[in-house]
């Protein structure tokens, strides 16, 4: 599978899978090293999503720790490392996610989704953790507010508008806005914009 295929999250996520494969001395780069690195990616949306979903993201993380002291070492150790069969069938499912969603790049959420129906460790791992499938995919769709992922870069992107903007909707649906006294053409405007069928897209400051 193509690398450029992938977000670039997911590539570094890959890059820091094959280090820890590596320094592990370990063969063949598993399920196991690639969500462990997405847990433990700085900055990343793997973490966040999960605790969304209602997963102990503390015990997979350890759970998942536990299982790479379990992947066969070499003792003399060439430097040659591969995606093992299981990552490759992995990547596959989340490749499926991805065009269900009719996504241009595989992203990290779609491996997630594709971890829930993985048939070996990481999957039953998930299972073990309290991650659900079907709560998951609402997670993501929430956090992808709908849009498709048509850049390579689209992850940093959201994590830069979680970052540095409010989600005055989100916060509206709580119950947590203030009542607006006092701006009636402020608002009235806001509503026009709103209604345009295109350039549709205030910002308020």
């Amino acid at each position: 599978m193509r690398m450029d295929k992938f977000t670039a999250r997911l590539q570094e996520a890959l890059s820091e899978a094959q280090s820890l494969a590596v320094g592990r001395s370990n063969s063949a780069i598993e399920p196991v090293h690639l969500v462990l690195a997405l847990l433990q990616q700085r900055g990343g949306s793997a973490r966040p999503i999960l605790q969304r979903a209602g997963a102990n993201v503390a015990d997979l993380e350890t759970a998942l720790q536990m299982a790479l002291e379990r992947v066969p070492t070499l003792q003399q150790f060439t430097g040659d490392v591969q995606l093992s069969q299981n990552l490759a069938r992995l990547l596959n499912l989340a490749d499926r996610e991805a065009q269900q969603r009719q996504d241009q790049y595989i992203s990290s959420e779609a491996v997630l989704l594709a971890a829930c129906d993985e048939p070996g460790e990481v999957g039953k791992l998930f299972k073990t953790a309290g991650v659900e499938r079907k709560t998951l995919a609402k997670v993501i769709d929430e956090v992808r507010g709908g849009e498709a992922v048509n850049d390579p870069n689209a992850e940093e992107k959201r994590e830069a508008l979680d970052k540095y903007t409010v989600d005055l909707t989100a916060r509206a649906d709580a119950g947590k806005l203030d009542p607006v006294i006092g701006r009636d053409d402020e608002i009235r405007r806001t509503i026009q914009v709103l209604q345009r069928r295109s350039e549709n897209n205030p910002v308020l400051i």
